[in-house]
């Protein structure tokens, strides 16, 4: 398991449907190493901080093994950083990875808060209206990560596991559950972790009061 791409970028303004718009999900990789606090990488920032960004959406990474699908599906080469990811990693995926997971990279410590659940802006990115549903019926939903200790990371550095959250929700549960797609003893168990991202929490628990 390792970092094959670091990939930053400020936010910028660009036309969408004639309007303009403020967008951070443009990053492009660099090679040196970058510094990591508790809200972002040095050099990338998010332009709307109450949906992106914050602790628990500090470091977004992307499966490289997930650009061949989109490779197949769109019919283009994807440079890495195409899905606005801080991180492209290897060996690492929403199904084997559990909320609340730590990862030591670098001389960071990162844990696992939430899968992504992107805005029009990834529409945007792609210049196609369809691009946020084929996203998320993909089930291919990226990890954000929460800082746990500040440091530097590189391309290549090793992405070391921690420690493993007992309760054994992967990232991949989640999107399940999103979708509405899972049982209630699912949802009461992701409830349960900590680490879970608040808004979801909330939303679970909206989730098993609307059905009981």
């Amino acid at each position: 398991m390792k970092v094959i791409s670091v990939n930053v970028g400020f936010p910028r303004e660009v036309l969408w449907k004639g309007k303009p718009v403020l967008t951070g999900i443009f990053k492009k990789p660099v090679t040196e190493r970058v510094r990591v606090s508790y809200l972002n990488l040095e050099g990338d920032r998010q332009a709307d901080l109450t949906v992106h960004g914050g602790e628990e959406k500090a470091i977004y990474a992307y499966p490289l093994e997930h650009y061949t699908y989109w490779q197949r599906e769109l019919d283009e080469m994807l440079p890495w950083g195409s899905f606005g990811e801080n991180l492209t990693i290897e060996g690492l995926s929403e199904t084997n990875v559990n909320i609340g997971d730590c990862f030591r990279i670098g001389t960071t410590e990162l844990m696992v808060t939430q899968p992504r659940f992107p805005c029009f802006k990834l529409n945007l990115k792609f210049g196609r209206d369809d691009m946020v549903k084929r996203f998320l019926n993909s089930r291919l939903s990226g990890i954000y990560f929460s800082v746990v200790q500040e440091g530097e990371i590189g391309v290549g550095d090793a992405i070391e596991l921690v420690r493993r959250d007992e309760n054994n929700i992967t990232v991949a549960d989640i999107v399940q559950i999103y979708v509405r797609e899972a049982n209630d003893d699912l949802v009461r168990r992701a409830i349960q972790v900590t680490a879970l991202a608040a808004s979801l929490r909330t939303y679970f628990q909206q989730q098993i009061e609307q059905r009981h």
